[in-house]
């Protein structure tokens, strides 16, 4: 994911995994849609994967070029200082 970010128009701040989902602090431009990060992060990171781990993958996703779910939730920082989020994300799971 950090290497995806340094060579795109945006820039993981924070970043944590569970078994089943990740939180991210992204710092992007206005102009850069939160679709646009999100397209980018699943489609990268699941070539990457399957280019690197297809013996392994293949064996739990039958075959299919796949590891994310469709949707995805976002929100922006607003009130909250960004202190408060990236503790909040590194304390997660």
């Amino acid at each position: 994911m950090i290497d995806i970010s340094k060579k795109s128009n945006f820039e993981i701040l924070e970043m944590e995994t569970d078994k089943d989902h990740i939180h991210l602090v992204i710092k992007s431009e206005p102009k850069v849609s939160v679709l646009s990060i999100v397209r980018k992060l699943k489609q990268e990171s699941t070539n990457g994967l399957w280019k690197t781990q297809k013996e392994y993958l293949e064996k739990y996703y039958w075959g299919e070029n796949t590891l994310w779910s469709d949707g995805y939730f976002a929100s922006t920082i607003g009130n909250v200082s960004k202190e408060a989020v990236e503790y909040y994300i590194r304390n997660q799971g």
